[in-house]
């Protein structure tokens, strides 16, 4: 039996589950594993600047393609606590990432050694598993139950705790006799399947809406096949935009309170059966659960079996992977075809709603209006992309206004929000998908709190387009003290001494993205954005870099939202001022 350090053994199991992009910053006490990932040679690693960021291009990373999974390092005490944010966004939205932490000695724990912390007992509300390796030896069995974890039932982070002493210990391990445990996933039965298309048949306005799980299962394909066979529309959570492409013919939207379009939740308030699957009810998706429940059934198909119920009972509750349930449902669909309704009105009625309720995007008022921005972002990009974003009016506003046609073609820590999380998973979005286009998108206060990483994509060239609207405010935080008749510690903008030309604006985000090593440029007028989000896809596929592309917008933004899908207050854009514009133009030219 081969002998090698435990740190050997976990490297040679990494690539054994194919999980080799690591994303990390190292310190002592994870030394001996940077060493064993230098003499393996097989760990692609990227040095992140801060931690935190570190595990959000884990999750980017993840998030990008099915079966992903991607690994975040950090040292001991601070390393491991400032990871708890990138785990709580995985944890949150279901994504399988490793966090690798180092540990004081054996001998030291709980003697509040320095940088020594009960990472585990931190971690564990915000993971499948968290674990301290206290015996060498054991190292094998607990990354393979990792990895089955991480895979299994609903996906999720793990983190595994290494003492430092423990990491140098020589075990006998055989990488060869490794095997990877395949995941466990429920399948619905044949019966259960049959029960779900009796309700379809016993229904006149039946909607399918797709939620996260569905992307996760790399369902999309399947549950559009379902669609089109039935002739019934198709809405989605904000996790699954995408998985029906927002130009087919039965995409019914966005449905919710915020991250919503207008015509969705009309089609979605004439609807008298609702089956979810993969979804999870969140509150921004249903608001008032008394208007969302009321005058229609529903069915709740999820992988895990505690979700079923637990924000409201279903009509019919099963347990399955997404796939396998949307498989054996379109078989038994297919096989009662004859005796289904023919839902035709209905998918026409859906149709004319989306023709009839689209919000308006054409401005050219100076300061830009960012239902501009959407707009050239979509004629710009069309369906080459891969959108990034997470919390905030942008990230509001962009989920009202640009159209995602391409499956994981929108990315978003959805359920935590972590501003910041945006510029990091964008790296690791792009290492996972290099040859594709990646774009970005923020407002100021998210592109400011980690933006020190732009300096990582400059440094290992990863490339991608960062779109960044600057109002100079907390633009959401701004909308919703509405409520309570303030304006209170949300206004960013300062004199700028360094950068007189931005008028008050604050940071300049130009200079500092240069100063990190990236290209940028600043878009002040309607009639430059195209030419400008055109530019950067060049700069960034050529240079190999991030490019930023900062927008100056009007400074106040009321985006629709409400309490309850039939009262969204739809805000009526008004006419900017000239004067609140800063007053220098960027060349294009960069």
């Amino acid at each position: 039996m081969p002998r090698m350090r435990t740190v050997d053994a976990l490297v040679a199991i990494l690539e054994a589950e194919g999980a080799t992009q690591v994303f990390g910053v190292p310190g002592a006490a994870v030394n001996p594993l940077y060493s064993a990932f230098r003499a393996h040679g097989g760990i692609d690693h990227v040095l992140a600047r801060h931690a935190e960021a570190g595990s959000h291009m884990a999750d980017g990373y993840s998030r990008a393609r099915q079966g992903n999974i991607g690994v975040c390092v950090g040292t001991s005490g601070p390393g491991g606590t400032d990871m708890v944010t990138g785990l709580y966004a995985a944890w949150a939205d279901s994504v399988p990432i490793l966090c690798l932490t180092g540990q004081v000695p054996l001998a030291k724990m709980d003697k509040e050694d320095f940088q020594g912390v009960d990472i585990v007992s931190i971690a564990a509300p915000v993971t499948k598993w968290a674990v301290t390796v206290r015996e060498p030896a054991q190292i094998g069995p607990i990354m393979r139950r990792a990895f089955h974890l991480m895979r299994s039932g609903r996906p999720g982070p793990v983190l595994i705790d290494l003492p430092i002493d423990v990491q140098q210990v020589e075990i006998e391990f055989d990488p060869a006799s490794y095997r990877p445990l395949p995941p466990d996933r429920p399948v619905l039965t044949e019966a259960e399947a049959a029960q779900v298309v009796d309700l379809i048949a016993a229904s006149h306005h039946p909607l399918l809406l797709l939620g996260g799980g569905v992307v996760i299962a790399g369902a999309e394909q399947v549950a559009q096949e379902l669609a089109e066979t039935l002739n019934i529309p198709v809405a989605a959570t904000l996790m699954a935009s995408g998985a029906i492409a927002d130009d087919h013919r039965l995409a019914a939207g966005l449905v919710g309170i915020q991250t919503a379009r207008r015509y969705a939740n009309a089609i979605f308030l004439e609807s008298d059966l609702v089956i979810g699957l993969g979804n999870r009810w969140a509150n921004r998706h249903t608001g008032d659960l008394t208007v969302y429940r009321q005058g229609r059934r529903f069915v709740h198909i999820d992988i895990e079996p505690t979700q079923l119920g637990r924000i409201f009972p279903p009509d019919l509750g099963l347990v399955s992977d997404a796939k396998a349930a949307l498989e054996l449902i379109l078989a038994e669909v297919r096989r009662r075809r004859q005796q289904l309704p023919d839902f035709s009105d209905w998918a026409t009625q859906s149709a004319r709603h989306r023709r009839q309720l689209e919000r308006k995007t054409h401005f050219d008022d100076v300061p830009i209006k960012p239902q501009r921005v959407f707009e050239e972002m979509n004629r710009a990009f069309a369906g080459r992309v891969r959108y990034v974003t997470t919390i905030g009016l942008t990230q509001i506003a962009g989920a009202q206004f640009i159209n995602v046609l391409t499956h994981r073609g929108w990315i978003d820590a959805a359920q935590a929000g972590p501003l910041g999380w945006t510029l990091p998973a964008c790296l690791g979005v792009a290492k996972a998908l290099p040859d594709e286009l990646i774009v970005g998108l923020s407002g100021d206060y998210d592109f400011q709190f980690l933006i020190e990483e732009l300096a990582v994509g400059a440094q290992f060239h990863i490339p991608y387009v960062h779109v960044v609207l600057n109002n100079s405010y907390l633009g959401l935080i701004r909308q919703s003290q509405r409520a309570f008749d303030m304006d209170y510690q949300v206004q960013l903008s300062f004199d700028n001494v360094n950068s007189p030309e931005m008028n008050g604006w604050g940071v300049d985000h130009v200079m500092v993205a240069q100063g990190l090593g990236c290209a940028a440029l600043r878009v002040l007028k309607p009639e430059d954005l195209g030419p400008a989000l055109t530019q950067a896809e060049a700069w960034a596929r050529d240079q190999r870099l991030p490019v930023v592309v900062e927008v100056v917008t009007e400074r106040v933004t009321n985006i629709a939202m409400g309490l309850s899908l039939d009262k969204v207050q739809e805000f009526e854009p008004v006419a900017a001022s000239a004067a609140d514009a800063p007053t220098s133009v960027l060349p294009l030219d960069l």
